[in-house]
């Protein structure tokens, strides 16, 4: 008889509220918090080399980011994944990002529309530069936002009997307690080996058009994700039933995004 990983963390740090606040610092809260904390410190050594005010720099283009992300991130959730009457019956829901529902996909849109302001508003340098120079923080940002996933015990894969499989104590879901694939671990540790990888390849980046490391990163990142999504159960109360999650269908857009910068941006010189 297989003896499968049991796993059932409290979501709270600490075993008492915040003073004033009346609120937990909640271990999802954290992470990413954390991970944009040392996201924005790798931005800050990468824009040492590209500014002589790099900290000026770093603190202003992460105050858009950071901002376009949250509200991405949670537009597309409520847009794509929540129950729409729930919403109508709740609206001041929307507002409750602390408490989760925040779609991955909508925070690179954000991300995107978000870099679009600042470089129209700041005249840093390209746009296609920017998306080069985010690639390293946001792989390493996204595998703390995936450790609290798993946390949180959201993000649910599919039922399985394979030996790593991890039974949730309480999923979030409400489901019933059983072996199922910890989908949240395989894209953690995937995300950070591309940012490991893309920060030890970060020299032949010269040789290529501005662009195009970006072009690479989507694909490795997005082509996984599309990958993975079969074994995740669907998360979206709009597409129960269907042959591709609506993870997938977002991703596609994104492959698509990373194949034209790609193709389109080739080695200098060329």
């Amino acid at each position: 008889m297989l003896s499968y990983f049991y796993w059932d963390p409290s979501p709270e740090m600490f075993p008492w509220d915040l003073p004033f606040l009346g609120r937990p610092i909640l271990w999802y809260g954290f992470l990413f918090a954390l991970g944009f904390l040392l996201a924005y410190g790798v931005l800050l050594h990468l824009l040492k080399k590209e500014t002589a005010h790099p900290r000026k720099v770093a603190d202003t283009l992460t105050f858009y980011v950071v901002i376009a992300v949250v509200v991405g991130a949670r537009l597309f959730d409520v847009v794509f994944y929540e129950n729409w009457n729930e919403i109508a019956r709740h609206p001041w829901a929307v507002f409750k990002v602390w408490e989760g529902g925040l779609a991955s996909h909508g925070g690179v849109a954000g991300v995107l529309v978000g870099l679009a302001f600042f470089q129209w508003r700041h005249k840093f340098c390209s746009f296609l530069h920017l998306l080069d120079l985010l690639i390293l923080p946001a792989s390493l940002a996204a595998f703390f936002i995936r450790i609290g996933n798993f946390i949180n015990q959201e993000i649910l894969g599919k039922l399985t009997s394979v030996p790593w499989a991890v039974v949730f104590g309480h999923p979030s879901d409400r489901s019933f307690p059983a072996p199922r694939h910890p989908v949240q671990l395989y894209e953690a540790f995937f995300y950070l080996a591309v940012f490991i990888s893309m920060a030890l390849l970060r020299k032949r980046w010269k040789r290529w058009k501005e662009g195009r490391a970006c072009g690479v990163f989507l694909l490795l990142i997005f082509g996984f994700r599309f990958f993975v999504e079969f074994f995740k159960e669907e998360q979206s109360a709009h597409l129960m039933g269907s042959d591709l999650t609506m993870g997938q269908w977002l991703t596609l857009p994104c492959i698509a995004l990373g194949l034209v910068l790609f193709k389109a941006f080739a080695v200098k010189g060329k």
